[in-house]
């Protein structure tokens, strides 16, 4: 199953208000199950370089099917597989990428930059929740 742009509005939708809620103006990326741009909204304010950030977060939790945070674990100088980072034009190890589920299946991908690293992952999750809760 792969998400539509009716679902990917949706998203976007939720994580928006939680962001406003944090105060927060965030990039949001939404991707597809094989890693394409489904969308994409930049708030007013929003940092620029934030939006390479939130794409790659959405990217790398799409790639190894997991958030970007558990990636990261990976990415650490003492994980057997560092350099890793490198791979796959970049790779992003910090929260704000999330799988995205419908019916406890991955159906697209989220990643959001703008704020704190702890305030990007709750945007996220309010986001990537959106649609799984049935």
């Amino acid at each position: 199953m792969e998400i539509n742009l009716e679902e990917s509005r949706q998203v976007v939708q939720m994580a928006r208000v939680k962001a406003i809620q944090l105060n927060v103006n965030a990039n949001i990326a939404i991707l597809d199950t094989a890693g394409h741009l489904k969308a994409f909204e930049r708030m007013d304010d929003a940092f620029l370089g934030s939006m390479d950030i939130a794409i790659k977060k959405a990217k790398t939790a799409s790639l190894f099917r997991t958030s970007s945070e558990n990636v990261g674990e990976y990415l650490k100088p003492e994980a057997g597989t560092y350099g890793m980072m490198a791979t796959n034009d970049g790779l992003v190890g910090f929260a704000g990428g999330l799988p995205i589920l419908k019916n406890s299946e991955i159906i697209g991908y989220i990643g959001i930059s703008g704020g704190a690293v702890s305030e990007d992952l709750q945007i996220a999750t309010a986001g990537a929740e959106v649609l799984n809760q049935n």
